[in-house]
């Protein structure tokens, strides 16, 4: 089934009208409290009744983003941070894989650079509001649909990052078929500008989509089907700190004012020669000698003043709150975006696992569909034989130290041997939730499908006294349950590693 969509031409214009119709309905608009011989509420004659938003394109702009990203280390970490911490651990492969197979597209990934050029897209997404990373195939034309049975073994190159000023989207010649890229550009057609495959044309499924902030159909149909850079919405915010901090600085250079009163000013400077010159001197005389330990020689009819100004007092507040608005427009908490500890009683780490929370959001949003696609075109390009059913994971920020991996995987061993040494549980069950621990503590993660399956397989042994097992009787590898336990607490204390912490950093829990 296919859809004809509207022109995209057609639609910047309706979006433009729709937008002064809007203009006009909104100057009329009313508050819903209003008190008008108080002149409170909007619509009332008070100044709140002319506030409004204005139109501040800075995303079209891309020489002053370049600039904010290179000067000012706010710009440069608004963008980095997140897309830092999005790229940091990787993923995991979530499914019946072997681990030789898992490590050898992991070292695929670390030769090709997957995650490097997977690192850039984000960031250029974030500043210039749209980017793409284009799947390299050899021998495959870049303008034909993907298909991932006609991929050979060595075909996939790695990855090329293009932001939205290296390449153009086809606005007249959308995707029509029904699914998530639908109504999106189908062809991207690389600048002659860009680092490499010039005026080439890609078609949109080699590439993984990035749109910084995605916007609202009339508006992204404005900004030629990408979003706007995360620079935008807090432009004013980063202006007013920045000019709050450097008015800061210059007030040390001007802590105090001086006046020095001059009878007969106006005619000395007028007059200048000798006795301009001779005033001039004087003053800087005066300066000279003018300290704590110093005097102020002065005519008896001249006046002599000095007033610190009280410009600092509440400067801290001020500032504090510029960085805090800061942050929150920027949804980096303060102790990542500013590196300040944490105030009060707070320990910081509700913050950064609210933050990591965020981030976990927007891996699986903007990034989960285009890595499980690249894992799979990687696995086939390495002969690794991945099944489709296999999907990536990505791995949680918050990292436990090898001392609570141990602890925890010996105490999850421990009760899934004993409930199975009782009776409770049957022996695949018993592998089913030692691997399923595996995604925590990093240990059992060499059980497979084939493994469980096998154990399904197995006859129930016969008691010692030969009598057939029967109903109530004690479950297939009951016997010497003891001794499993303490071999299987061994293993998995020393599969966990020494107890050396990996990282304080907190974060989320993962994709589960």
């Amino acid at each position: 089934m296919t859809q004809k969509l509207p022109r995209t031409k057609s639609v910047a214009r309706a979006a433009k009208t729709a937008l002064r119709t809007d203009d006009a309905a909104r100057k009329k608009s009313l508050d819903s409290f209003q008190n008008l011989p108080q002149n409170f509420g909007v619509g009332a004659n008070n100044p709140m009744t002319t506030a409004t938003y204005g139109f501040n394109p800075i995303t079209r702009n891309r020489t002053l983003l370049e600039w904010a990203y290179r000067g000012s280390w706010m710009a440069g970490a608004v963008i980095d941070s997140i897309a830092d911490d999005m790229t940091r651990e990787g993923i995991e492969l979530k499914g019946d894989v072997d681990a030789e197979d898992q490590e050898a597209l992991e070292q695929a990934a670390t030769s090709m650079g997957i995650w490097n050029a997977i690192n850039d897209g984000v960031k250029w997404s974030r500043l210039y509001g749209g980017a793409i990373v284009v799947m390299l195939i050899d021998g495959q034309d870049p303008s034909t649909p993907l298909r991932l049975q006609t991929i050979r073994k060595g075909q996939f190159r790695g990855l090329l990052t293009l932001d939205r000023w290296q390449c153009e989207p086809s606005l007249n010649d959308l995707v029509t078929e029904l699914g998530p890229f639908m109504g999106l550009p189908k062809f991207y057609t690389v600048t002659a500008n860009a680092p490499a495959m010039s005026m080439m044309k890609i078609h949109y499924s080699r590439v993984i989509r990035m749109e910084g902030i995605r916007l609202p159909y009339w508006q992204r149909v404005m900004e030629n089907m990408w979003g706007i850079s995360v620079l935008e919405r807090m432009y004013d915010r980063m202006v007013a700190f920045d000019s709050a901090t450097t008015g800061a600085a210059q007030l040390v250079y001007k802590a105090y004012i001086r006046t020095y009163k001059v009878e007969n000013m106006r005619e000395l400077v007028a007059a200048g020669g000798d006795a301009l010159a001779g005033f001039v001197k004087y003053v800087e005389m005066m300066k000279q000698f003018q300290g704590p330990e110093g005097i102020t020689l002065m005519d008896s009819k001249d006046e002599f003043e000095g007033v610190s100004h009280t410009a600092f007092s509440g400067l801290a507040d001020i500032l504090g709150s510029f960085s805090e608005q800061v942050s929150a427009s920027a949804e980096i908490p303060l102790v990542r975006l500013f590196g300040q500890s944490p105030k009060g009683f707070s320990t910081g780490e509700t913050d950064m696992r609210n933050y990591y929370d965020k981030v976990h959001q927007k891996q699986k949003k903007e990034l989960h569909v285009g890595v499980n696609l690249i894992y799979h075109v990687m696995a086939i390009s390495e002969g690794v034989n991945l099944h489709k059913s296999v999907s990536t994971k990505f791995k949680p920020l918050w990292q436990m130290s090898a001392k609570e991996k141990a602890e925890i995987a010996s105490s999850v061993t421990s009760a899934v041997t004993s409930a199975e040494g009782t009776g409770l549980i049957d022996k695949p069950t018993a592998l089913r939730e030692l691997k399923r621990s595996a995604e925590e503590t990093g240990v059992w993660g060499s059980i497979t499908d084939k493994i469980i399956t096998d154990a399904e397989n197995e006859p129930p042994p016969l008691p010692e006294d030969g009598v057939t097992a029967g109903p109530g009787a004690p479950a297939a590898g009951a016997t010497g349950t003891a001794k499993a336990t303490a071999k299987a607490t061994a293993v998995a204390g020393k599969a966990a590693g020494p107890s050396k912490p990996e990282s304080s950093d907190p974060g989320n829990a993962g994709d589960e």
